[in-house]
């Protein structure tokens, strides 16, 4: 049994959770589009809960309430139905932090929303270890690996197991197929919606051998089930690039972070750019009368949406869009205005490079600009990069970079962006002399 001081500790998270509240408005994006939904969920992950006045308690909150908030805009069917959370769900896996988390789902969710949490051997296990296991499944009355249909669709959720030595056991593996075997039978016309923490390595952004945040152990049971859609978190990568969704012998969607956003940039694995702890992503997933599935990409900081895609019922093995070549072969180079400007400034032989932002010509964001000086005889003398906020909301106008001290003589810069297939635009050029 949940011990009395759990039951304590959870008492005092609900009186704070009460107060916390009161500081927190919503508005949800206005929505044009003529899609109707049957069903309606939130897929999250990586909240990184600590305590119950920090800002993880406060995006948690306001995820729930900006999802209520979008639903109760839709005329035509106004329902969450389901919240679907990958694990990393607290910081550190404290009595007090799954107590916060607790307390904040009790006083938030409706009853017309199923709560589909898992957990993992990441943060969520750092301070009970394998008995987190019993201690949440205990706490929440939830299974922590489960199997719920929801308005007709069936959600799978995978956690850690409580075996010491291993993440997922053969037990699992075993478990996994059957549950997959019984909701293919049930309708093989709809999607089976997947979850757990890692990627399937492979797919989605983040997940590559390189990148390092996906793990193959379940993969030759879901590349049997062309229903499934498969949810993970663990990465951090933003929801709104456009390699976050993944189709092949089934569909893949990496689910961002609450908490904050990490990238992979050529051969630098782990890269932070500059606020990137003030970034929090979720989606909005909606499937129709047909199974066709709309994705909203949510930016929660700004109550806005960073992206929409429209898969056709990806139970279907025909339906597959979303590949990596097609994806790949279908984009669009970014392009550069006849007004833009490139600037080039010198401070005692110091030069900073300006420029105007790119625009996208289709739906893939700009991801990168790649900038180059080459010197008289033709070498390159500085090759850099810089991230524009693609996985913000906000629409950024230029950028700026200084590239140090160069040796006098001529010089030219070359400015190019790019997507995130790796497709450039003309360059921006600029001669100057120092």
């Amino acid at each position: 049994m949940v011990s009395k001081i759990t039951s304590f500790i959870v008492s005092i998270a609900t009186v704070i959770m009460a107060l916390t509240g009161w500081f927190i408005s919503v508005e949800a994006p206005e929505d044009k589009s003529d899609f109707t939904p049957v069903i309606r969920f939130v897929a999250c992950s990586d909240s990184h809960f600590k305590t119950a006045v920090d800002k993880a308690n406060y995006r948690l909150e306001k995820t729930l309430k900006l999802a209520y908030a979008i639903a109760d805009e839709d005329s035509e069917y106004n329902k969450l139905d389901a919240f679907v959370i990958n694990g990393d769900i607290t910081n550190d896996g404290t009595v007090g932090q799954f107590s916060g988390f607790k307390s904040v789902t009790d006083k938030y969710l409706r009853s017309e929303t199923e709560l589909l949490p898992i957990i993992a051997n990441n943060h969520d296990f750092r301070n009970m270890g394998k008995a987190t296991v019993a201690f949440f499944s205990e706490l929440m009355n939830k299974e922590t690996d489960y199997h719920k249909v929801v308005n007709g669709y069936h959600f799978i959720g995978i956690s850690t197991s409580d075996v010491e030595g291993v993440n997922y056991t053969e037990a699992q593996r075993v478990w996994l197929k059957a549950q997959l075997d019984e909701a293919v039978a049930d309708d093989p016309g709809k999607p089976v919606f997947v979850s757990h923490h890692e990627h399937v390595t492979n797919t989605v952004y983040g997940s590559s051998d390189f990148e390092g945040w996906g793990m193959d152990f379940f993969t030759d049971i879901l590349e049997q089930y062309p229903q499934i859609v498969d949810f993970s978190g663990h990465s951090h990568y933003p929801v709104n690039d456009p390699r976050s969704i993944w189709q092949g012998s089934f569909t893949a969607v990496g689910t961002g972070s609450l908490s904050y956003l990490e990238f992979t940039v050529d051969d630098l694995r782990t890269y932070h750019p500059d606020g990137y702890r003030n970034e929090a992503q979720f989606w909005i997933v909606e499937l129709d009368k047909d199974s066709n599935m709309r994705l909203r990409g949510i930016d929660l900081i700004e109550e806005k949406v960073l992206c929409e895609y429209t898969l056709a019922n990806p139970a279907n093995p025909q339906n597959r869009e979303y590949t990596p070549k097609k994806q790949s072969e279908s984009s669009s180079a970014p392009i550069f205005g006849n007004d833009t400007k490139l600037t080039v400034s010198k401070f005692a032989r110091n030069v900073t490079v300006k420029f105007d932002a790119a625009q996208s010509v289709s739906t893939d964001p700009v991801c990168l600009y790649r900038i180059k000086v080459v010197n008289s005889n033709g070498e390159a003398v500085k090759s850099e990069w810089i991230m524009p906020e693609y996985y913000s909301a906000t629409v950024e106008t230029g950028e700026r970079l200084k590239l140090g001290r160069l040796d006098k003589g001529d010089y030219t810069v070359y400015v190019t962006a790019e997507n995130a297939w790796g497709v450039q635009s003309e360059p921006l050029t600029a001669e100057f002399s120092v």
